[in-house]
């Protein structure tokens, strides 16, 4: 008598656990690494999954991925800082609703000692001139995220073109290259987020390079066309839009903090 009711609470128990599984939507989500390697997305998904019964799968990959798998109708919401890609996209019809959500601003890393001299530079586009001079090594994404798109628009605007051994095209996120910097003692490009996140415990670099207002970092978040891919869930993507950008989901952004450092900043209305 004790096995069998041992076996009919285990089956009660699994049919709850089956019950819960399909009751439990999926959105999906692109976004860029930042998000995630900052450790937002952590904190900033579980109130509005638990309240939706809603488990937001994330993709996190370079902004220009993360708008393809939104072009190609592959998720629901596509959230990204890029904001002449984030245009298009919305432009040729591939996203909705587009929203501002926070910003953050782009510096150089690198090694304490400052081999090139980038501490001195008076504009983000000398501070790489002064490298590509030096040859001294540098990480790029080189993954056609926001960051790397940024990155090659700072070399252009100061006439140089980087090649050569000293140049590394990673094809990695924020979080990959930040520690390939580190172990190969170069410099980089990388949101304040992402950097306050692995300073410390994951890099020695040290920020060498910031406060110009061309590094000026804006995120934005958008639902997928529902009129070109009928399939997306666009109610659910509007909701969780209307979440992030609201005063909840925009509080929990205000109030993140990596090692006591603010990451992102909200606009101020």
């Amino acid at each position: 008598m004790k096995m069998y009711r041992s076996f009919a609470a285990a089956l009660v128990a699994l049919l709850m656990l089956v019950t819960v599984a399909v009751a439990e939507e999926r959105l999906k989500m692109s976004t860029t690494t930042s998000t995630q390697d900052s450790g937002l997305l952590k904190v900033l998904l579980p109130p509005f999954e638990k309240r939706n019964d809603v488990k937001v799968d994330v993709i996190a990959v370079g902004t220009g991925q993360a708008l393809k798998l939104g072009e190609a109708g592959d998720v629901d919401v596509v959230f990204v800082h890029a904001r002449k890609l984030e245009d298009k996209f919305v432009a040729d019809g591939f996203g909705v609703n587009r929203k501002d959500v926070m910003y953050n601003d782009f510096v150089i890393i690198g090694p304490k000692n400052d081999p090139a001299g980038i501490a001195k530079a008076k504009t983000a586009a000398e501070a790489l001139k002064l490298i590509a001079a030096k040859e001294a090594s540098f990480i790029s994404r080189g993954d056609k995220s926001g960051t790397h798109t940024k990155e090659l628009d700072l070399w252009k605007s100061g006439g140089i073109e980087p090649k050569g051994n000293w140049y590394v095209e990673a094809g990695q996120g924020m979080g990959p290259v930040i520690t390939m910097a580190t172990e190969r003692r170069a410099y980089t490009l990388t949101d304040r987020g992402t950097y306050n996140a692995f300073k410390g415990a994951k890099t020695d670099l040290v920020i060498l390079f910031q406060g110009e207002k061309g590094l000026f970092n804006p995120y934005g978040i958008m639902a997928v066309n529902p009129k070109k891919f009928p399939h997306v869930k666009y109610d659910l993507a509007m909701k969780l839009i209307d979440y992030i950008t609201g005063p909840e989901g925009l509080k929990i952004i205000a109030d993140y903090k990596a090692h006591g450092e603010p990451v992102f900043f909200i606009y101020k209305k």
